[in-house]
């Protein structure tokens, strides 16, 4: 706790100051009387502060005392807190077994209960068997009657036992015969299924070559039409090949012809002889654009000559 000393002395004595200035009416005294008197409250103002600071340090050191003793009660206090803390923790932690445990027993004795019940379900269930073994062992008693009588006629078993034997021999031979003739039934069973199934699969397989065959024979027809159009088609093709065959031949020969006149014309000897038909046509081509100019040039010449005899005779 951090006090003002001076703000605490200014606001307990400013009042007592205040009240004991000297009035306007102490004019007539004598300084060394005002200065007395100063002194004198002076005096008692300094004891009074002293008084005031005397009180107020016991009050400080009773505040102190009480602070600590308030500090002390406090951490008593909040160790006292931590204990109780400590002890409902450690009270639940025992409640929490405690209820645990008698959880715990409940549910063994409910457990038990219900192994006690099922030990008299079957206690009761032992008992009902045993009544029916006990029951069918009544109703049996005449097999072990008839037994002793059939070992008291016959010489070939001495024991019951012997007997037995020779049933329990008689009807697993009975059984095994029994087997066997349900696995020669089942293969026969088996043998005719694979027999319909073979059956059909090759009745299948005739139908799908039947069915090919007529596919095959509808595509010889069919190849058999077309190669006799075909043929049609190569004897039309050989017919219309010779007679282009022919025209070429009469072609080349008129070209060879024209050649042989133009050379005749041309008076050219045989060393410009040609056999290839494209060259004859050129020199031939050749030999007509040549023909058509001079015969152009002359018909123009002659043209202009007849147009100037006629202005001469004018």
């Amino acid at each position: 706790m951090t006090v003002n000393l001076e703000e605490y002395f200014a606001t307990t004595f400013e009042d007592k100051l205040l009240v004991k200035m000297p009035e306007r009416e102490d004019d007539h005294l004598t300084p060394a009387t005002r200065l007395l008197e100063k002194r004198r409250e002076m005096a008692e103002v300094e004891q009074a502060l002293a008084a005031q600071k005397e009180e107020f340090q016991m009050k400080m050191e009773s505040l102190q005392q009480r602070r600590e003793e308030l500090e002390r009660k406090e951490f008593q206090l909040k160790e006292a807190l931590l204990k109780f803390d400590k002890f409902l923790k450690e009270n639940d932690s025992k409640r929490s077994r405690a209820v645990k445990k008698a959880n715990d027993e409940i549910d063994l004795r409910k457990q038990k209960e219900k192994d006690i019940d099922k030990l008299r379900e079957e206690t009761s269930e032992f008992a009902k068997q045993r009544e029916k073994l006990q029951t069918k062992l009544e109703k049996h008693v005449i097999f072990q009657k008839y037994l002793d009588k059939v070992l008291e006629t016959s010489e070939e078993f001495s024991e019951i036992r012997e007997v037995i034997a020779r049933y329990a021999t008689l009807t697993a031979t009975h059984e095994d015969l029994l087997e066997r003739d349900q696995a020669n039934q089942e293969k026969i069973e088996k043998m005719r299924q694979d027999l319909m199934k073979y059956t059909e699969d090759k009745h299948n397989e005739i139908l799908g070559y039947n069915n090919r065959l007529s596919s095959l024979q509808t595509r010889l027809d069919k190849a058999q039409s077309a190669a006799v159009k075909w043929e049609s088609k190569w004897t039309h093709i050989k017919n219309t090949a010779a007679k282009k065959t022919l025209i070429l031949g009469q072609i080349k020969m008129a070209t060879h012809n024209l050649f042989m006149l133009v050379n005749k014309h041309q008076k050219q000897g045989q060393t410009e002889m040609t056999e290839d038909t494209n060259e004859q046509l050129n020199k031939i081509q050749t030999f007509i654009q040549d023909l058509t100019q001079i015969t152009t040039e002359i018909k123009r010449s002659e043209a202009a000559a007849t147009s100037i005899g006629g202005t001469s005779t004018q």
